[in-house]
């Protein structure tokens, strides 16, 4: 009899010991699981081409008319621009987001003269935009790879481009020399992204992917500001459109 409940014993303790094992195994697979969270913040900065079609003709014509006549080096295209984004990304499903938030993209170009000792002139032509998005995205299945995950996505939405300048001046230390020209306006614009976003055994999350935007603003309000006063002026449309790559840090919330 002894024997019999000797064996029991050993079987029941070999069944909890299994069982144990089995427990910290689970344990220690969801301790090392990639953290997956239903709202993000996601941080952007991304290098993107600027299209600026109608401006750039405009700082080209004033090169062909003002500088190149007088032997001056021209003042430089604006093609390129960082592009800093702020969104709220939520997962309404495990393969569907939507998002929300606020970026600026802003770019410059100068050139500076020296003709003569403590005479100075400087050409300076900036564009600024902050564009307000609302988009939805589509996410893939995910790749797990022991703490790792990762899932390619596909999405888009619309922008309100507003608070949108464009400024080209003649900054010079010869008296009435100086003048500063400025337009402004809003417009609406859309923006498609593919990309894939990483999650680790953490609350930080990495995007990458790719983003076009299109963001052309017409019908600018410009005006021109000189010693002798201000006045109305035609100005180019704004056209910030362009291609960027996407590199992000999303925080899990």
């Amino acid at each position: 009899m002894s024997k019999r409940l000797i064996a029991l014993s050993r079987v029941r303790f070999g069944v909890v010991l299994a069982a144990a094992v089995a427990l910290g195994a689970s344990a220690r697979e969801a301790g090392a699981a990639a953290e997956v969270h239903r709202l993000n913040l996601v941080i952007s900065a991304s290098p993107t081409q600027v299209a600026a079609t109608d401006f750039n003709k405009d700082l080209d014509q004033f090169n062909r008319l003002i500088l190149e006549p007088q032997g001056l080096e021209g003042i430089k295209k604006i093609t390129f621009a960082w592009y800093y984004d702020f969104q709220l990304r939520y997962f309404v499903r495990q393969n569907v987001a939507v998002c929300a938030g606020v970026g600026q993209l802003r770019s410059a170009t100068k050139r500076e003269y020296l003709p003569a000792i403590e005479q100075d002139v400087e050409l300076r032509a900036e564009m600024l935009s902050v564009p307000v998005h609302v988009g939805g995205l589509y996410y893939f299945q995910p790749y797990n790879q022991g703490d790792f995950q990762a899932r390619a996505y596909l999405g888009g939405g619309l922008m309100s481009l507003v608070y949108n300048r464009e400024r080209f001046g003649l900054n010079t230390t010869f008296p009435g020399a100086s003048f500063q020209r400025s337009g402004r306006g809003d417009s609406p614009g859309y923006y498609v992204e593919a990309g894939a976003h990483m999650f680790f055994a953490a609350r930080y999350s990495v995007l990458v992917g790719v983003i076009y935007r299109s963001a052309k603003i017409r019908n600018l309000e410009g005006i021109v500001h000189t010693t002798a006063g201000s006045f109305r002026v035609p100005v180019p449309n704004l056209d910030t459109s362009g291609v960027g790559a996407r590199m992000a840090v999303g925080i899990g919330m």
